[in-house]
C-alpha cells in the first residue's frame, strides 16, 4: 500500500469535494420539481427552495393522466425509442462487424469514407429537402431513418469487434458456418456489454430528441413527450392540458409543468439501472482496440 503525500490527500479532498458539488448541482433541479408535482397547491405556489414535498398530493399527475393527448405523445416516443433503438442497433452492429475483418477489400476506404461524415454533413437545409423528397415528411419514419448511422459509436463498436480472436471464426467456419450465423450466435451473445452501452446511447438520443420532430412533424397525432413539454413551458399552448389549468380544481400551473417534466424523465431514468453493469465494461473495451 503506498502512502498518500500532504499534496496528493489535499489533491483527493478537492476532487471529491468538487464532485459531490456537481452532484448536488446536478440532483437539486430533479428534486425541486419532483417536490412541487407532489405537494398541494398552496406548497406548490410557495417561494423558494423545495427539496421535498410538503402536504403530499398527487393531484397533478391525476390531471396528468386523464389527458388523451399524453398517452398519444407517449405512445410515440416510446414508438420511436424502441423501434429507433433496435434499427440503429442492426445496422450499426453489421457495419461495425464488417469494418472490422481486416480481409474485407477497401476497409481502409470505406471506414474513410465514413468517418469523414463526423466531420461534415449536408446541413438542415439539405436534410430536410432529403427527407421531403423521400416522402418521409410528417411520418413516424421522418425521426428514425436520418439518424440510423452514427459513426463514433460504430466505431466504437468496431473497435470491440477487432478484439476477438480469429481463431474463434475460423473454428466456426470450419463447422461450416457464414459471416451472418457467426455474427449471429457467437459476436453478439459475447458484445452483450457494448450493445447494451450503445443501446443505452441511442435510447437516450431518441428519447431527449425533439428538434427534428419540430421540424419534420406537424400532424398532432404524431406529438412526441418532449414537443409536449415544451409547447407547455415556453408557449403555454398544450392541447387540452391547457384546459386542465384553467379548471378551477386544478392544481397550478407550476405542478401540472412538473408533473409533465417528471413523467417525461422518469421512463429514461429506469432504464440505466438494468444496463449500468454493461456501461462501463463496454466503453473501456470499446476504445482500447484502434
Amino acid at each position: 500500500m503506498t502512502i498518500m503525500t500532504w499534496g496528493e490527500r489535499v489533491f483527493q479532498w478537492l476532487l471529491i469535494a468538487g464532485i459531490m458539488l456537481l452532484c448536488v448541482c446536478m440532483i437539486y433541479p430533479f428534486l425541486h420539481e419532483l417536490s412541487i408535482s407532489l405537494s398541494s397547491h398552496k406548497e406548490a405556489l410557495r417561494p423558494g427552495v423545495h427539496l421535498y414535498p410538503r402536504e403530499l398530493s398527487s393531484e397533478a399527475y391525476r390531471q396528468v393522466f386523464q389527458s388523451g393527448n399524453l398517452w398519444t405523445a407517449m405512445y410515440n416516443s416510446v414508438f420511436r425509442t424502441v423501434v429507433g433503438t433496435l434499427l440503429m442497433l442492426l445496422i450499426m452492429t453489421t457495419a461495425a462487424y464488417a469494418l472490422s475483418k481486416t480481409y474485407l477489400p477497401h476497409r481502409r476506404l470505406y471506414t474513410l469514407y465514413i468517418v469523414i461524415t463526423m466531420f461534415f454533413s449536408g446541413g438542415l437545409l439539405p436534410t430536410y429537402l432529403l427527407v421531403k423528397g423521400l416522402g418521409l415528411f410528417d411520418t413516424r419514419w421522418s425521426l428514425i431513418v436520418p439518424v440510423l448511422m452514427n459513426t463514433y459509436w460504430m466505431i466504437i463498436m468496431r473497435n470491440f469487434f477487432m478484439s476477438f480472436s480469429v481463431e474463434i471464426e475460423e473454428s466456426a467456419k470450419m463447422d461450416g458456418a457464414n459471416d451472418i450465423r457467426i455474427l449471429a450466435s457467437i459476436i453478439m451473445p459475447l458484445s452483450k456489454p457494448i450493445l447494451a452501452t450503445i443501446g443505452l446511447f441511442c435510447a437516450v438520443f431518441h428519447w431527449n430528441a425533439w428538434f427534428d420532430a419540430l421540424i419534420y412533424t406537424q400532424d398532432k397525432s404524431l406529438t412526441i413527450l418532449q414537443i409536449l413539454l415544451r409547447r407547455l413551458i415556453i408557449t403555454g399552448d398544450n392541447l387540452d392540458i391547457q384546459s386542465m389549468m384553467a379548471s378551477a380544481q386544478a392544481p397550478p400551473p407550476e405542478s401540472i409543468k412538473a408533473a409533465i417534466l417528471m413523467v417525461v424523465t422518469a421512463p429514461i431514468l429506469l432504464v440505466y439501472p438494468f444496463l449500468q453493469k454493461y456501461f462501463t465494461k463496454g466503453i473501456l473495451v470499446g476504445s482500447v482496440k484502434g
